[in-house]
């Protein structure tokens, strides 16, 4: 379990499950296996307890770049809190392969990989550049609860 040391050692801290709003339905799983991958659908960024993530907002109006970078990294840390409890160890992931970033901005702005670099950097960081580099789109969107980012990724895992 080195990647959950190098996060303990850095003073972080893998939220809990997302807690869903009331009255929205969730008809999918946030993390599925097919093969050797393991498919991240669309995190949001979360506190410890699974709550939504503040602040919330369009990153260059209601948020600075550096509150979207920081919302990345929280975003990090719940997906590969959703990966732990599917895959049961992270270190069975052995390359980041895809990671596509949908940030909350107007049109024009023009510094959504800023803000994405929260969530890349945070990979590298635990993952190093062999298994943590990763191909990466980032696009200007409307998240889900109106989260200043949302972001998919695809892994390549081996067996238990």
């Amino acid at each position: 379990m080195q990647i959950e040391a190098k996060i303990q050692s850095l003073g972080l801290v893998l939220p809990a499950p997302p807690q869903v709003p009331a009255g929205v339905k969730v008809p999918f799983r946030w993390v599925r296996v097919s093969g050797n991958r393991a498919y991240a659908s669309g995190h949001i960024p979360l506190e410890a307890d699974g709550s939504i993530a503040k602040p919330v907002g369009r990153v260059g109006v209601d948020l600075s770049v550096d509150e979207g970078y920081e919302a990345a990294r929280k975003l990090c840390l719940a997906m590969l809190g959703s990966l732990r409890n599917e895959l049961g160890d992270l270190d069975r992931i052995t390359a980041w392969l895809r990671v596509f970033s949908i940030v909350n901005c107007e049109p024009g702005f023009m510094e959504t990989p800023k803000v994405t670099n929260g969530f890349s950097d945070l990979i590298l960081e635990l993952y190093g550049p062999e298994r943590g580099g990763h191909a990466r789109s980032t696009i200007g969107g409307l998240p889900a609860f109106n989260a200043a980012v949302e972001i998919e990724a695809e892994v390549e895992i081996s067996d238990r």
